[in-house]
Parts: C-alpha cells; sequence; structure tokens
C-alpha cells in the first residue's frame, strides 16, 4: 500500500527540527510495496522561518569564518608590528653594513656598528649541520617505519620518536652545555671517530642492499642471487674502507671548545629528527599499498619498488619534512644560546663546525634585555630586523612546504 502524500506547514521553533529526523519518522510508518521507493512529503515553511533560517546561517557561517582567520590575523599583526620597528633601522643605517659587514659593535658609545654577516653565516652553518644529522637519519628511519619493520614495531618505534619532540628546548641546551661540550673538548676526536660508524653503518648497510638490488635487477634469475652477494660484498668492502679513513681522521682532531658549531648541529639535529621521521613517514604511508601491490605484480623487487616507485611519489613530502625540520631547526633559541659560544665570527674555513658561532636567534634573546633600555635607538631595531629577517625566511619556508604538498597530492591525483 502506498504511503499518503502529506505537506506539513511548519512555524515557529518547530520549524528547525532536523529534516531528516522528521522524514524518517514519517517513513518508519509508512507501508510500501517491495521493490518500490518510498515518496518523501515535502516539508514547507513559512517566510519568516525561512528569514530566520537565512539569517541563523549567515551568522554561523561568520562565526566560523571569525574562528578560522585568528591564525591568519595573528600571523599578519606580527609582521606588522615586527616590520614597524625593523624598518627604522634600514632608513637609518641602510642595507648594506647590515648585510655585508662583520663588524658588530651595537654597543659602541662613539660609532656603533651593526654588521650581522657573521651572524647571517652561524645561523647558516648550525641549521645546515643539523638538516645533515637529521636528514639522512630521519628519512631512512622513515623508510624502516613504512616498509622494512612490521607494522607491531612501528606502533612502538614511531610514538617513542616523536616523544623526543615534547623534551623542552631549555633541556637539550642544558645537556648540551654540561654533557656533550666537556666530551668534545676532552675526548672529541675519538668520540666523532665512533659516531662515524654508529651513524654510518646503518646508513651505508641499507644503500649497500638497495644498490645492490638496482645492480643486479636486469640479470637472470639464476645469476641474480650470485652477482647480488658479489655486489653486496665488493660494495661493501668500500664501505668499511671508507669508514674507517673517515673514523681514523676524525679521532686526530683536537676540539678546543666544547661550545661550538658542532655541538649546537648535533642537538638541533635530534630535536628536528621527530618532524622529519613523522611527516617522511606520513607521505610514504599516504602513497598506498596499491602502488606498492602493483610493482610487486610487475616483477620489481623491494628495494626497485622502494627506490623507483615509492620514494619519486612521496618525493614531495619528504621534502617538505626537510624544510619543516630546517624550520625548527633555525627558529631554535635556547639550545644555540647556551652551546654555540656565541663567537661573533665567521668560522675559517667556512664550513669549519669545530669553532665558537653566533646565530641570529641567540643574539635577539640575548640583547634584547639590554637594548629594551635605550628603546628606539638603532641598537633596539636592528634586533627587530634580525627578527625581520628570520620571520620572513621562515615564512617562505612554510609556504615553500605548503606548495611542494600540494603539487605531490595534485600529481599522485593524476
Amino acid at each position: 500500500m502506498q504511503a499518503h502524500k502529506a505537506v506539513v506547514r511548519l512555524e515557529g521553533p518547530a520549524a528547525f527540527v532536523p529534516y531528516v529526523l522528521w522524514c524518517g519518522a514519517i517513513m518508519e510508518n509508512a507501508t510500501t510495496m517491495e521493490g518500490k521507493s518510498r515518496d518523501l512529503p515535502p516539508l514547507l515553511l513559512s517566510s519568516s522561518a525561512r528569514r530566520r533560517q537565512r539569517i541563523i546561517t549567515f551568522l554561523g557561517n561568520g562565526f566560523l569564518l571569525a574562528i578560522t582567520s585568528i591564525s591568519t590575523l595573528a600571523v599578519l599583526f606580527i609582521f606588522y608590528f615586527i616590520a614597524r620597528d625593523a624598518f627604522p633601522f634600514f632608513r637609518a643605517e641602510g642595507f648594506r653594513e647590515f648585510f655585508t659587514s662583520i663588524r658588530w659593535y651595537p654597543s659602541a658609545v662613539s660609532h656603533p656598528e651593526f654588521g650581522a654577516l657573521a651572524i647571517f653565516v652561524g645561523s647558516g652553518l648550525v641549521t645546515l649541520g643539523a638538516v645533515i644529522v637529521a636528514v639522512p637519519m630521519g628519512v631512512a628511519a622513515a623508510i624502516c617505519l613504512s616498509d622494512v619493520l612490521p607494522f607491531s614495531v612501528r606502533q612502538v618505534v614511531k610514538p617513542v620518536i616523536e616523544i623526543l619532540a615534547a623534551i623542552p628546548s631549555v633541556a637539550y641546551g642544558f645537556f648540551a652545555l654540561v654533557v656533550l661540550a666537556p666530551l668534545l673538548q676532552q675526548s672529541g676526536g675519538p668520540i666523532l671517530g665512533v659516531a662515524v660508524w654508529i651513524v654510518g653503518a646503518p646508513l651505508a648497510a641499507l644503500s649497500i642492499l638497495v644498490m645492490a638490488d638496482l645492480a643486479t635487477d636486469k640479470l637472470p634469475d639464476r645469476a641474480r642471487s650470485v652477482a647480488r652477494w658479489a655486489a653486496i660484498c665488493l660494495l661493501g668492502a668500500g664501505a668499511i674502507v671508507a669508514l674507517t679513513l673517515a673514523g681514523k681522521t676524525l679521532t686526530g682532531l683536537h676540539i678546543s671548545s666544547g661550545t661550538n658549531a658542532l655541538n649546537v648541529s648535533i642537538i638541533l639535529g635530534i630535536m628536528a629528527l621527530p618532524t622529519v621521521v613523522s611527516v617522511s613517514e606520513d607521505a610514504l604511508q599516504a602513497v598506498g599499498r596499491e602502488l606498492r601491490e602493483g610493482s610487486y605484480a610487475l616483477g620489481a623487487t623491494r628495494a626497485e619498488t622502494l627506490v623507483k616507485t615509492v620514494l619519486p611519489a612521496a618525493s614531495g613530502g619528504i621534502l617538505a619534512a626537510v624544510i619543516l625540520g630546517v624550520m625548527r631547526a633555525i627558529g631554535e633559541t635556547m639550545v644555540v644560546w647556551m652551546a654555540s659560544g656565541n663567537a661573533t665570527q665567521i668560522p675559517h674555513p667556512w664550513y669549519n663546525f669545530l669553532q665558537p658561532v653566533r646565530t641570529l636567534t641567540a643574539t635577539i634573546a640575548g640583547d634584547m634585555g639590554e637594548a629594551d633600555q635605550v628603546t628606539g635607538s638603532a641598537r633596539f631595531h636592528v634586533l627587530f630586523a634580525m627578527a625581520f629577517c628570520l620571520l620572513t625566511f621562515s615564512f617562505a619556508c612554510n609556504v615553500s612546504s605548503e606548495w611542494i604538498i600540494r603539487r605531490a597530492r595534485k600529481k599522485a591525483g593524476g
């Protein structure tokens, strides 16, 4: 028996009853013939009810838009207030001395100098060191978590790695100053020699396995196994020789001061490691099992699937993870303030990580207390100029990572 059609006119509070619940109540009491669709009764609202509904919808959308715009407005206000106090310095002192000179004497009474080139070089040096520490280890750990280790092990290891992000930066700085700095100064050479094996051996083993598979993928099945083991032995011998030479070279080094760029780079690399591992592992997981299974179905090995299929598909997310790790390292304050040595100099040569350096964040944190006493002076505004440069670089890195992620998703989606 066909359900009766009904025309219902709702006004007042009843007009705001959800339509789906109302239709469900009507359909529950209706009987239909098997195989035929049910007819839903139309819902008519009065003009006043529709007007109230539009007003409520407009207010709700406006409220949600205001909530989501708070973060954007906060960033814009931060840019505005920092730029407001940074531009007076550039108007008074110009750009040339700030970006090209290494003479940093902002507290001089007669003729203060504001050459920040050495500070920019110090920031870039410790950031580069942190990337060298974090990126190979982080990407290799993400690959192991995604495609090598069992799922049960991944569920335990990944949260442990992410716990590193919860440790306060001042605790890292205290460890770098009290524990790592004396170790580097007293026996830094032997420690670096051992560290080469600890870090280099797993990376070399993973690289050797992948390279051996790639080198023998064109051979017949009978010869592939023998050739693969031969390639592993040959590449392994080369890796052992390289690690041995590097270890002996580093063992003979003498480190005069434990508070240097190397100390800070190691700690910043450890601090950036959770970001690189987590974002890279998410990018590798987003590739999907279908792409991996399709590669296996075409006869590819695990190494071929990883190198030729998974990593190219996840390259955008991995690059975004590297950029986020760079932002984590360059914006850190407490560690570089406590363990970098705070020496306004360019190392000789510039890539010498064993000399003290000074960074932008450490300079801002260390000098703001004294510069605040002379608010409005060039010494005060130069710190805001540094903060503006740092904020601009971080914003550019963030925009670049978002663009890379969107481009990778668009490419993966066809």
